[in-house]
């Protein structure tokens, strides 16, 4: 992929841009080999590789500059705006919409924060694309102040970008290196956005996390629901099941499936897919997946575990290595912390594996591993 800015030294954030795609794809995979050698009958699936460019559905962008000249991107070691509403990375269809963003904000007159002063109001533009095309507008707001001459100029941006669809603003009264605050605000009468992925719709909300590439989501999911559909387990639990992508595409039949999510709007989300589709042997619940797994009565046949980048951690490892379950399916986008919670189950063993590459440009990546109770 080519890059202006990465050439320019004004953004230097795909840290493998000047590596050939092949070659990165096969660097994670060796990567993740090295991590889990100590099962040499892993059986690994090819990896799934993923477009160079224009593959996030999702870009999260700090808007810098001056409400008259404002900048969507990043902020550089100064604290100043360095505007990449062209990059490469973001689906086409975010990219487009850039520009009307940056008019929208000269219009509706809304200042951008500066970080080095601690003034002004307007800190993130988060906007995200659906398969369809539709689109999820975020305003991460410092207070309230501007919500009104928002709620006042929505409907000639509505009128500008037809496919935007939700759009809310968000509460981030803190100065810290963190996106976004408790507190949203709807400004439109539709709360979801429509994903569309393998015959099912998913639905995001604006706190809701959704994977970033779409095309490997899609990947993602089927991976799962063809392990476990070959395992044909009569139950499942789906810990850290975010707006259910995973147990919905496990649910067949008579199976009994569980999602458990600490997100109330993820766990909305899930519950809205699940009716949508007929699911009635499907439920979802808000909670620790650790606690709920600590409290339970009864365990399932099979646990998918999909965890942010820390890993499922000591406990939940030791309540699964003391468990009954006979299998786990493990998806993680941090394979230094999968290995390490590999190690804590030495009653499982791991059969198959694949690398999935979530963020080409990036050394970072998605792995699944099937794990047997040996």
């Amino acid at each position: 992929m080519q890059c202006s800015y990465f050439d320019a030294g004004r953004c230097r954030s795909c840290t493998l841009l000047d590596r050939p795609y092949p070659e990165q794809l096969a660097g994670k995979e060796l990567h993740c080999r090295t991590l889990l050698a100590g099962y040499p009958d892993l059986q690994w699936l090819p990896p799934a590789a993923s477009r160079e460019a224009g593959f996030r559905n999702k870009a999260k962008m700090v808007v810098g500059g001056t409400s008259r000249n404002p900048t969507i991107g990043i902020l550089d070691d100064q604290g100043r705006g360095v505007d990449l509403s062209g990059c490469g990375l973001c689906a086409p269809g975010l990219q487009a919409v850039f520009p009307v963003l940056a008019a929208f904000i000269r219009q509706a007159r809304l200042t951008p924060y500066d970080v080095p002063r601690r003034s002004g109001e307007l800190k993130y533009l988060i906007v995200t694309e659906s398969p369809d095309g539709e689109l999820m507008l975020r305003l991460v707001l410092r207070s309230e102040q501007l919500v009104g001459r928002i709620r006042g100029h929505l409907p000639a941006l509505l009128q500008a970008l037809p496919q935007l669809k939700v759009v809310s603003v968000n509460l981030h009264p803190e100065h810290k290196a963190v996106v976004e605050g408790e507190r949203e605000i709807l400004l439109t009468e539709q709360s979801t956005l429509r994903m569309g992925l393998n015959g099912l719709d998913l639905h995001l909300r604006p706190q809701s996390f959704f994977q970033t590439n779409t095309a490997i989501a899609a990947e993602l999911y089927r991976q799962g629901r063809a392990w476990v559909e070959e395992l044909a387990p009569s139950s499942v639990w789906d810990l850290y099941c975010g707006v259910g992508g995973f147990a919905l595409h496990c649910a067949a039949g008579s199976r009994d499936v569980v999602g458990i999510e600490t997100s109330p709007e993820a766990v909305a989300s899930a519950e809205l897919s699940s009716r949508e589709a007929g699911l009635d042997r499907v439920r979802f619940q808000t909670g620790d997946a650790t606690a709920f797994a600590l409290a339970a009565e009864a365990e399932p046949d099979l646990v998918i575990v999909n965890p942010p980048r820390r890993g499922i951690g000591r406990e939940l490892s030791g309540w699964l290595e003391s468990s009954s379950v006979q299998h786990v399916v493990y998806s993680s986008c941090n394979a230094v912390s999968l290995a390490r919670d590999l190690a804590a189950m030495p009653s499982f063993t791991a059969q198959r594996a694949r690398v999935l590459d979530m963020f080409p440009q990036s050394a970072h990546y998605e792995v699944m591993v099937l794990l047997e109770r040996t």
